[in-house]
């Protein structure tokens, strides 16, 4: 992404993360920015006409180009071209780059559209007048300002639905993604993307479907990939405890893993020597669900 020239001087205890808000606050003159804008633009059209022809790898390498040229301030366009080389990446069935992009893209969102906190919301109660006071409003003289301004409004209210449909589409093609590379925490995490979506008032018919659907469908794949992944941690666990034990003769077949459903912990019965039945050890292994 293009970056505007710093002609300050960098210190040395200037951090990577704030070289970067540097980076990204710092802006281009109005018309190179228009000019650098037109090449990455060109480079978009481009990229999108070898997506609809199936050339996903030459989309990527062309996305990278207008990404290369687009100031790196302009996280609206970067966002969109990020969104664009997930979908190139679903298509290659690179599922680990769809998820780095598509997140890439909800990052770049997030900044167009920061979400109010709950200072800002305190600050407008502030600025508000009590009851009982005058409230002055200032009114414009200049038709032609007016005019410049409601237009203003209308282009935030686009761009405001416009980042609400493209975060829609990163989302999913994360989740998509994220359910195709399947594992415990992976499907965790296009639940959550799902329930974000089914959430959203802005969706297609036939994205609600899928959504709906994959909510229906998750919890279970959830909980099957959960116990298959606690079984090998707890295979991986029985290898470690036979290799510390061998020198004492002993192994884990002389103990035994007991559930407490209760609390998702389990408590280590030894067999005593001498006796059959099992002694309960004092130490329990807890945070194993």
């Amino acid at each position: 992404m293009a970056r505007p020239d710093s002609n300050e001087p960098e210190h040395e205890h200037t951090t990577d993360a704030d070289s970067e808000d540097e980076f990204h606050d710092a802006r281009f003159p109005a018309e190179e920015e228009a000019k650098l804008l037109e090449e990455s633009n060109t480079c978009k059209v481009e990229a999108n006409k070898q997506f609809a022809a199936a050339a996903y790898s030459d989309a990527i390498s062309t996305y990278d180009r207008a990404l290369a040229s687009c100031p790196n301030y302009l996280d609206y366009e970067i966002a969109v071209l990020k969104s664009n080389i997930s979908a190139c990446y679903l298509k290659l069935e690179d599922w680990k780059s769809a998820v780095d992009s598509a997140t890439a893209c909800i990052d770049n969102l997030d900044r167009c559209l920061p979400k109010s906190t709950k200072t800002e919301k305190d600050d407008n109660a502030a600025k508000e007048p009590s009851e009982g006071e005058d409230a002055v409003v200032e009114l414009l003289d200049d038709e032609e300002d007016e005019a410049k301004q409601l237009e203003r409004l209308q282009l935030d209210d686009k761009r405001r639905d416009d980042i609400k449909r493209i975060r829609a589409k990163a989302l999913i093609r994360r989740a998509r993604a994220k359910t195709e590379l399947d594992g415990w925490a992976n499907l965790q995490g296009a639940e959550e993307d799902y329930k974000e979506l089914a959430s959203m008032d802005n969706l297609p018919p036939q994205d609600l479907k899928i959504v709906q659907r994959n909510l229906r469908e998750l919890p279970s794949r959830i909980q099957a990939a959960r116990e298959k992944e606690m079984g090998e941690m707890m295979g991986k666990l029985k290898d470690l405890g036979n290799g510390i034990l061998k020198p004492f003769g002993l192994s884990t077949d002389n103990f035994k893993f007991i559930k407490d459903e209760s609390t998702g912990g389990y408590s280590v019965p030894m067999k005593a020597p001498g006796y059959h039945g099992f002694q309960v050890l004092p130490k329990k292994l807890s945070g194993y669900s």
